[in-house]
C-alpha cells in the first residue's frame, strides 16, 4: 500500500469521556512526597510517559467501543492494586508548600476516540508520529491548583473499517507505578477474566454507541495538549551500589547513561537537564542537574551496565484480547524540556538492578 503524502495528517475527533474511580474507597490513605522544592521549574510537571498500543481487527465482534465499555467496568478493580495512579498532586499545607500526591479516589479519565483512516494506513503514515500525538489525550497539570488535574489518561481510539489503540499518558511522577510494578499486566488480567466471566453478556453496561444520541451530528471536541516533541530515547539496566540512593551515586550513574545515550544516538544534552529519582514508594526526588562539575563513576559497559529497550518495559505482551497482542507499541516522554533523565530501581525480584532512561531533545535547551 503507498504511502500517504509528507504533509497528510489525519484528524481525530473525540466522542466521548469519563471518569473511572476505584471500586472501593483507599482506606488508608497513600502519600507521596515530591522533593524539589523552589529550585525545580513547575514546568517540569507537565511532563508525562506515553503507550500507545495498536490492535488489528481478528474477530467480528471486535471493537475499540467494546473494549472502552469493558475498561471502564474492569479499570476500577485494578485501580485498587495501584490506588495512587488515580490520585492527584497537592501542595502540602506544611513544608513550605512542597508538593505530595494523595491517593485521593477522583480516578482517571477514559476518552473515546474515533479516527478517520483504517488502521493499517495509519500505521504506514510517512508522518505517523506526528500523527499518533493525537491518539493519547493529556492536559496539563493546573499550577496553581493542581489538586483538580488528572496524573493518568486512557484513551480508546477506534480507526475506520478495523482496528484500534489503547493510549495511556502518566504523569512522570507516576512513570515507576506504571513501568516497575506491572500494573498494565495486572490491569489486563483483570480485564480479560471478567469479559470472560462476562460472555454471555455481549455488550458492556458502558457501551458508547448504545448511550450516544445519535441525532447529535458533531463530535464532542476536548482541548487536549498531547505532543510528541520528545527526542531520542535509550534505556540502561544498571547494577546499584547498596544505599545508591541515599547518595549521589544515583547523579553519577546518570550522567555516565547521559554520556553513552548521546554516543549513541548521535544527539547531545543541553547543558542543564531534569532528573527524577524515584526512591521508594513514599517519595520521589526531582533535581535540576547539569552536565558539568559531577564526575562520573568508572562503569564497565558490559559488566555494570547494559543496554534495554522498551520493548523490555513489557507492554507488547500484555493484551486486552484474551490470547491477542498488540501489533505495534509505542512509548515517549512528552513535553522534554531540556531533557530528562529518570532512575527507577527495581521493585521486582532484581532489587540491586536500576533503570535508567534517558531522552535527549531534538532541541537542545
Amino acid at each position: 500500500m503507498a504511502k500517504q503524502t509528507d504533509s497528510f495528517v489525519p484528524k481525530l475527533s473525540i466522542e466521548g469521556i469519563q471518569t473511572v474511580t476505584p471500586i472501593r474507597i483507599t482506606d488508608p490513605r497513600q502519600t507521596r512526597q515530591v522533593l524539589g522544592g523552589e529550585v525545580v521549574d513547575p514546568g517540569v510537571f507537565q511532563r508525562c510517559l506515553n503507550i500507545v498500543q495498536y490492535y488489528r481487527k481478528e474477530k467480528e465482534e471486535d471493537s475499540g467501543w467494546l473494549v472502552a465499555g469493558w475498561i471502564k467496568e474492569t479499570l476500577g478493580r485494578a485501580l485498587l492494586e495501584q490506588p495512587m495512579i488515580c490520585g492527584r498532586l497537592r501542595k502540602r499545607e506544611q513544608n513550605d508548600g512542597e508538593l505530595e500526591i494523595v491517593s485521593n479516589d477522583c480516578g482517571i479519565r477514559l476518552i473515546e476516540a474515533r479516527m478517520q483512516m483504517n488502521l493499517s494506513e495509519f500505521l504506514d503514515l510517512t508522518r505517523r508520529e506526528e500523527a499518533e500525538a493525537q491518539l493519547v489525550f493529556w492536559k496539563d497539570v493546573d499550577e496553581e491548583n493542581p489538586q483538580f488535574s488528572p496524573l493518568f489518561y486512557v484513551q480508546v481510539t477506534n480507526f475506520q473499517c478495523a482496528g484500534y489503540s489503547i493510549g495511556i499518558s502518566c504523569s512522570i511522577l507516576l512513570a515507576d507505578l506504571l513501568l516497575g510494578t506491572e500494573f498494565l499486566k495486572t490491569w489486563a488480567d483483570i480485564h480479560n477474566n471478567i469479559v470472560n466471566e462476562n460472555n454471555e453478556r455481549k455488550l458492556p453496561l458502558f457501551y458508547l454507541p448504545g448511550l450516544k444520541n445519535t441525532t447529535t451530528s458533531s463530535p464532542n471536541i476536548i482541548s487536549s495538549s498531547s505532543s510528541k516533541n520528545s527526542g531520542k530515547t535509550m534505556s540502561f539496566k544498571i547494577n546499584a551500589e547498596s544505599g545508591s540512593l541515599e547518595s549521589d551515586w544515583y547523579r553519577k550513574a546518570a550522567l555516565a547513561c547521559l554520556e553513552e545515550a548521546e554516543n549513541n544516538l548521535g544527539s547531545e544534552m543541553g547543558a542543564k537537564f531534569s532528573l527524577f529519582v524515584y526512591e521508594s514508594f513514599e517519595a520521589i526526588k526531582v533535581e535540576s542537574c547539569s552536565k558539568h562539575g559531577t564526575p562520573k563513576p568508572q562503569l564497565n559497559l558490559n559488566k555494570d551496565f547494559t543496554c534495554a529497550k522498551w520493548d523490555d518495559l513489557g507492554a507488547n505482551e500484555v493484551s486486552f484480547r484474551q490470547g491477542d497482542k498488540p501489533t505495534h507499541v509505542s512509548y515517549w516522554f512528552r513535553s522534554i524540556l531540556g531533557g530528562v533523565v529518570v532512575v527507577i530501581p527495581s521493585l521486582q525480584e532484581d532489587a540491586n538492578r536500576v533503570n535508567i532512561i534517558v531522552t535527549i531533545p531534538n532541541e537542545k535547551f
